[in-house]
């Protein structure tokens, strides 16, 4: 079958617009070769669209999040170069406050740093999550044990309740139970304790942390997974949570959170689905 060289010229200009980037149809509906051409043609640009748009999608987040982190460090740096130029004139009685605080916004600097990364790791999909069968007793020693010295500071004391055999990745799940936890003693006052109540049904196994706080309105839940921000304006960074959901999502799990009030503090549910949740 002959194809007319007006055909072919049309159809060659039509390729040159759509690699242009150009939103133009070129499909046929009439029979023969050329038909068949245009519209694998079509096709592929559409592809090619869809590909270009994810790339722009990718580089907005990346934008912004680069510009979150550069704020967020910029805060406690600034904070810390202002208290070491005042450390040459400043008192004894004076520098050892700067001091201390300068060790501290050292610590939240460099949790911050390592929360980042775990977080820019997770979202570049290069962790390969190693499941296993683990007790849930393990799993919260392993949480609770970089939180001793907060805990001890606070006073606060863990209250287990129940024990579950769980499957995840205990490092990774480790780091979000522990943020979750860490979440509880900072918003729980000093002296009262941290309730840890494990169970499990027909849908999933759960790991229940419920502090001792004033709990969450429904504002401060609906940003409280959301990046850099903070539920009540604290000094918190806003990533910790937001670390510990994206661990949970990433093995198939989720956190619920149940705001609590009038007496009753927040509860965040860690839960593994028996089964892959669909949806």
């Amino acid at each position: 079958m002959w194809i007319r060289k007006s055909n072919i010229e049309k159809l060659s200009a039509d390729v040159k617009r759509l690699i242009a980037g150009e939103a133009i149809d070129i499909r046929d509906n009439r029979e023969g070769p050329l038909r068949i051409l245009k519209n694998d043609i079509q096709t592929l640009a559409a592809y090619k669209k869809e590909q270009v748009d994810v790339l722009q999608q990718e580089r907005d987040i990346l934008k912004d999040t680069l510009a979150d982190i550069s704020h967020q460090l910029k805060t406690p740096l600034t904070s810390m170069m202002i208290m070491t130029e005042l450390l040459e004139d400043a008192p004894p009685e004076k520098r050892a406050e700067l001091v201390s605080n300068i060790q501290s916004s050292l610590h939240r600097t460099e949790w911050l740093i390592s929360a980042l990364l775990k977080m820019a790791k997770l979202d570049a999909k290069t962790i390969e999550f190693r499941k296993e069968k683990i007790h849930s007793n393990d799993l919260i020693e392993a949480a609770i044990a970089p939180l001793n010295i907060q805990l001890e500071l606070k006073e606060q004391e863990i209250e287990i309740i129940g024990s579950q055999e769980l499957n995840c990745d205990k490092r990774w799940t480790a780091e979000a139970l522990g943020n979750v936890i860490k979440n509880a003693s900072e918003h729980g006052p000093a002296g009262q304790a941290i309730k840890i109540e494990v169970g499990a049904n027909p849908i999933s196994t759960w790991i229940r942390v419920t502090d001792a706080g004033k709990g969450l309105d429904r504002r401060q839940i609906a940003k409280i997974f959301k990046r850099f921000e903070n539920s009540d304006g604290s000094k918190g960074y806003g990533i910790g949570l937001p670390l510990a959901q994206t661990i949970m999502k990433s093995q198939f799990g989720d956190i619920d959170v149940d705001g609590g009030g009038k007496g009753i503090g927040a509860t965040f549910t860690l839960k593994f689905y028996n089964k892959v949740k669909s949806g």
